[in-house]
């Protein structure tokens, strides 16, 4: 962890960042996750992505706000998987457990409530 300077990098080497398909000024396509990075990282943040969505109640909240519009469930797990992925990175870089109240009020506001 120590040779990320942040959660994005991380994100990035994981290859769960997201990648904008654009070909000139017209065609453009479904924005996917990039897959440039540690393929077998990734993989092994899949199910746990998986199980995040189902118990975690911060991620519970984040991928029905996903759901709700309109994106489609696999994209839904990999933001899980990225997001998990800034969690990861947070919980080593600050040494402190996991609390998901703290994550909770961050989401609240992504939402507008």
């Amino acid at each position: 962890m120590r040779r990320f300077e942040s959660a994005k990098a991380l994100a990035a080497w994981l290859g769960v960042s997201p990648r904008q398909r654009q070909s000139g000024s017209s065609v453009r396509g479904r924005t996917m996750l990039s897959r440039t990075g540690h393929r077998s990282a990734r993989t092994a943040l899949y199910m746990p992505a998986l199980v995040a969505l189902r118990h975690n109640p911060a991620l519970q909240a984040f991928g029905e706000r996903l759901r709700a519009n309109g994106l489609a469930p696999k994209a839904v797990v990999g933001a899980a998987m990225r997001k998990l992925a800034h969690l990861i990175f947070g919980v080593v870089r600050s040494g402190m457990p996991f609390d998901a109240q703290m994550a909770m009020p961050k989401l609240d506001v992504q939402d507008g409530i």
